[in-house]
């Protein structure tokens, strides 16, 4: 987006990030952007004032500014004497105590990162999104890096006609002016820098009123209005539990969903406006294999904890994680039932435990522990304080804590102190073993989940491992769908047809394990390529067509209209598989799958497909363009395949003479 023409109202500060909130309170930006000529080498012009309270003396004040230009800077309408280091814009004063002192500025930036324009080089969809957790929101907007101040952002956009803008807060009116539309989103409430958020794309949208009469607005591309039901699922009713189980009322004016596309991440819970990643808009046979309603849980419990309540540093992230983790399971529970929420316990105290036994584990207090540690540990232990202090008081401490804490910054402390004033105990021991010491207590968790759940009681019972296991009587038993898929896991020769009778979970379950198909289970395992899952049929397909050779055009024939999931699982493999088939594959299917590897589509989808062509052994000139396309892509999971390849090729005699540079 070339001449990006942004006005902004905001607040500053200086000394150094530990020491700044002691000086200032930085109070309100107020942000009007206008994007011109959207390209993609952006250049942003903004005109800026900020407004802001002097709490002691100090000589300077700064913004966080990443490799910006300014101009016409004044303080309370006088030029000011300032400093522009290419990371930080200080403002040099005799500042003494006083309120509302306003700052303002034009000011030019280029952003490499934080804010991300897709599509707009190339035939794939033209979209503008911001990522500012990790990233930082000062590479496009002079703001604070540090989460510790909070502050309230009002933001207006003008932006040419047929693109929708979706940011923080409330929209409070949209206007027309010559070619453009100018949105203006206003926030009642602080927040962190790292929570602002925008969207710029072609979108619809839905709009759902909670039980409390929050608007949940969720968006979807004009062209998935079949994907918004199954994608969106469940929405409301987790919205409206997590209001009644938290028992703080949902902190902002609304609650917006927007998918976008090559994310960064699964989603990202921006105040009052969760972005996330568009491979999780599904059609209702994909959700069974893969659906949003987790991420969804999880992006919306940070609504608060993590945007109401804050982080004061990495020390205590679990805060954040740990507790979305967590309520995002106690969402899901009242969705799927109690079995569900058990076994994904168990399955991050499995999870865990294998962290721990390879020497991996870390404190949960510590901030550089794994996201397998703050996310999932941090859910186990709220599980178990919870056991240990019972529900009522539980609850009664998060309502305390939240409410204290509402629109500040917390540490752990604060939480436990809630938590041992309501149940009188002392938790000290508690603290030691589950949140300073790296061990996993693997033990304690399994006995509690059994004492509460026989289904997982059951779980562990079967086991086909054991001596004397009675697999084959459950194979075709009572037992769930969770043991049935472990015995499979296990011991795949002792697959039936009979047990090919049971859930589409565990039929799926013999399409992943039973990769060696006997002959007399050939007709049933030909009934895996009719399921409701993508999963299965991209697995099945597979297996059957390395199995019997002689029938693959027979399984081609019968699976060449299916595209899969939002990444193309199944057919990006008929693609590969029909090449592969002498006397079946045309030229047409090959450019395809070649085609699937371009900057058109999702960094999943490419890297896919750029696995099936080196599989192939196709190197053509189109391949190498796309790779070295892929090379300096924001994503880094793409970015990191791509260079694997050329060190891998580098001496390839094909690939040196098809290189473009």
């Amino acid at each position: 987006m070339k001449h990006f023409f942004v006005i902004l109202f905001i607040l500053s500060s200086a000394v150094s990030v530990a020491q700044q909130t002691k000086y200032v309170d930085f109070k309100k930006i107020e942000a009007e952007l206008f994007f011109n000529k959207i390209q993609v080498d952006s250049t942003l012009f903004n005109a800026f004032e900020i407004e802001f309270d002097i709490l002691k003396r100090v000589d300077s004040v700064f913004l966080d500014a990443i490799n910006m230009r300014f101009e016409n800077i004044s303080l309370n309408g006088k030029p000011v004497k300032f400093n522009n280091d290419g990371k930080k814009l200080i403002i040099y004063d005799k500042f003494k105590p006083s309120k509302n002192n306003r700052l303002s500025f034009i000011f030019f930036a280029s952003p490499k990162q934080a804010m991300y324009f897709i599509g707009w080089n190339n035939e794939a969809r033209n979209q503008i999104w911001t990522q500012g957790q990790g990233k930082y929101t000062s590479h496009w907007l002079p703001s604070l890096d540090d989460m510790n101040d909070k502050i309230e952002f009002d933001l207006t956009f003008s932006v040419p006609r047929g693109y929708e803008v979706i940011s923080n807060g409330k929209l409070i009116s949209k206007s027309k002016s010559s070619n453009y539309d100018l949105w203006k989103y206003d926030m009642q409430q602080p927040m962190s820098s790292y929570l602002v958020a925008l969207v710029i794309g072609k979108y619809n949208k839905v709009i759902k009123i909670s039980q409390s009469g929050i608007p949940l607005e969720m968006y979807y591309y004009p062209e998935d209005s079949l994907k918004v039901e199954p994608t969106y699922r469940y929405t409301k009713q987790m919205f409206d539990f997590l209001e009644k189980e938290i028992g703080v009322a949902y902190p902002w004016q609304n609650y917006k969903q927007v998918p976008v596309h090559d994310f960064l991440y699964a989603g990202m819970e921006n105040t009052s406006c969760t972005i996330f990643s568009d491979a999780f808009m599904i059609d209702d046979i994909a959700f069974v294999d893969k659906n949003y309603v987790n991420v969804n849980a999880h992006e919306l419990a940070h609504q608060w904890f993590g945007d109401l309540v804050t982080e004061t540093s990495g020390t205590h992230h679990w805060l954040q994680e740990g507790f979305a983790t967590y309520y995002a399971l106690l969402a899901e529970r009242d969705v799927f039932g109690d079995n569900y929420f058990y076994w994904r316990l168990l399955e991050y105290a499995e999870e865990l435990a294998n962290q721990d036994r390879v020497g991996q584990s870390t404190a949960l207090l510590d901030p550089k522990a794994s996201s397998t540690t703050f996310y999932k540990k941090g859910a186990l232990v709220l599980y178990m304080l919870r056991e240990k202090v019972g529900d009522s008081v539980f609850r009664l401490a998060v309502r305390s804590y939240l409410n204290k804490h509402a629109f500040k910054n917390v540490e752990t402390l604060d939480f436990i102190k809630e938590v041992e004033r309501f149940s009188e105990q002392d938790l000290s021991a508690f603290v030691d073993k589950w949140l300073k010491d790296k061990a996993f207590y693997y033990e304690d968790i399994e006995l509690s989940l059994q004492k509460q759940s026989p289904f997982i009681s059951e779980y562990l019972m079967v086991d086909c491992e054991a001596p004397n296991s009675k697999c084959d009587y459950y194979l075709n038993s009572w037992v769930s769908d969770e043991a049935k898929r472990k015995i499979i896991s296990q011991v795949p020769e002792r697959v039936t047809s009979e047990v090919f009778k049971n859930s589409v979970k565990v039929r799926q379950a013999i399409a992943q394990n039973v990769t060696k198909i006997p002959i007399e289970l050939k007709e049933s395992y030909e009934t895996l390529l009719e399921d409701k899952s993508y999963i299965t049929v991209e697995s099945a397909l597979y297996n059957l067509w390395a199995n019997f050779p002689e029938d693959r055009v027979k399984y081609l024939n019968k699976t060449k209209d299916i595209i899969g999931l939002s990444n193309k699982n199944v057919r990006l493999l008929w693609l590969a598989l029909s090449v592969s088939t002498p006397d079946y594959g045309k030229q047409e299917h090959l450019s395809e799958l070649i085609q699937y590897a371009s900057p058109v589509y999702n960094f999943e989808i490419r890297m896919q497909a750029f696995s099936f062509l080196e599989m192939l052994n196709v190197i053509t000139k189109d391949v190498i363009k796309y790779y070295e396309d892929a090379e300096t892509h924001h994503n880094w999971r793409l970015k990191k395949f791509a260079k694997a390849f050329r060190e891998k090729y580098k001496d390839h005699a094909d690939y040196k003479k098809l290189k473009t540079h």
